[in-house]
């Protein structure tokens, strides 16, 4: 049985998400506050996160940062807070979605089981292979990104993007289709979320992000990696 850890402060919120939860069959705990919120999330022995951004005493934004310092569970944002700089802040803190108050507890269980899906099948990726582009490196069998011998920390949603590319270099993909290879079917979003893991990963890998060496757009068509 799935862990997920629910740090939500509105008590009726958070008991909708742990019964719809427990009767899908997760074992759902529930934390209000967010410094022993972020206590339990760093034990290491949760699959999931749902975390609000409003919380007392931390909120859901260091909540994010703290845990992307030493896990790559999959993170997910429930949150009131409806505009895109909220959002855009969010998934650049690690989380890996981001959903908005109020929302259907079947589209917060789809999410949750898309994401352990994916998570799952990164981690069981144990093909032995490096893939070395210029000063770029990565790891497929430790999931392991270095630039020029430094180790560079990626979300899970961001190690499978880069990934996605690196290993189709030279091609020209769209939005819309590295949309449905990443996020899949079972995601409900939009494509801009592409463009702002794209910026996330530019951040951490390239020299200079505003004049990418890896990671190029090609406007009006997609992006594609340079070999």
């Amino acid at each position: 049985m799935k862990k997920v850890l629910i740090i939500e402060d509105d008590i009726d919120i958070a008991e909708l998400e742990r019964d719809y939860l427990q009767l899908h069959n997760y074992n759902a705990e529930i934390i209000h506050d967010g410094l022993q919120g972020l206590k339990k999330a760093l034990s290491g022995i949760y699959d999931v996160i749902v975390v609000d951004l409003m919380l007392p005493h931390k909120d859901g934004f260091e909540i994010i940062r703290e845990i992307r310092k030493k896990l790559e569970i999959p993170v997910i944002v429930v949150s009131a807070r409806s505009d895109d700089i909220d959002k855009i802040r969010g998934l650049d803190f690690g989380a890996d979605d981001y959903l908005t108050k109020p929302f259907s507890p079947a589209e917060l269980i789809a999410r949750i089981k898309s994401h352990i899906k994916r998570y799952e099948r990164l981690k069981g990726h144990a093909i032995s292979e490096v893939i070395q582009h210029k000063g770029l490196e990565i790891n497929t069998a430790s999931h392991k990104v270095t630039v020029n011998g430094q180790n560079i920390q990626l979300t899970t949603k961001e190690y499978e993007l880069l990934l996605f590319l690196a290993t189709n270099p030279n091609i020209v993909f769209t939005k819309t289709h590295i949309f449905d290879i990443i996020w899949g079917d079972e995601y409900y979003g939009e494509t801009a979320t592409v463009a702002v893991h794209i910026q996330k990963i530019r951040k951490k890998i390239e020299k200079d992000p505003a004049s990418p060496e890896f990671i190029e757009t090609l406007w009006g068509t997609g992006y594609r990696f340079n070999s």
